[in-house]
């Protein structure tokens, strides 16, 4: 198992609203195109698994670790096909933020209600990724847009957006 981290950030838009920030990965490597949190591979420099996630989070999207409150320490959990063991952070946002996309690694950024993530949940006939399955299969998924988040990051906002939605943490 390949172990990695991620974050994944919330905050509070000005209107209240609980707000989810996902990335689209680049299309080159394993998982190409996907949506995701910000996050990847544990470097032989990192202190701990948290690091990880805060140094990818920087990296990727520019949110530098004074901007983070860590809420939570997720359970791992591991892909299903690529051999990734993921430590999820669930990590709130200080705003204001400016995010600054790695243009190599991170083809968008996705600031997204919560609410509306969570309500377009669907299981599509068409989900599939070309680096890790071959054909298309029946796959639980949320819509964010025309996208889908699905595989690991799906099963990570699946287990945790009811809690936030009911205020377990203060976001």
């Amino acid at each position: 198992m390949v172990e990695s981290s991620v974050l994944v950030p919330v905050y509070r838009g000005g209107d209240g609203e609980l707000r989810l920030v996902l990335i689209r990965r680049s299309d080159s490597g394993g998982h190409g195109g996907d949506l995701a949190f910000p996050g990847g591979k544990r470097d032989a420099a990192d202190k701990s698994m948290l690091h990880t996630a805060l140094r990818e989070a920087r990296e990727e999207i520019g949110i530098p670790e004074n901007r983070i409150e860590i809420l939570a320490h997720l359970p791992p959990t591991e892909t299903r096909i690529s051999g990734f063991r993921i430590y999820p952070f669930l990590g709130r946002v200080i705003q204001p933020v400016q995010w600054q996309r790695n243009e190599r690694e991170v083809a968008e950024i996705l600031d997204v209600s919560l609410v509306e993530v969570v309500s377009a949940e669907v299981v599509d006939e068409d989900v599939s990724s070309p680096a890790t399955i071959a054909s298309p299969q029946r796959t639980p998924c949320y819509r964010v847009g025309a996208q889908q988040l699905w595989g690991v990051s799906y099963r990570i906002l699946r287990a945790l957006a009811p809690r936030l939605l009911a205020g377990e943490w203060k976001v």
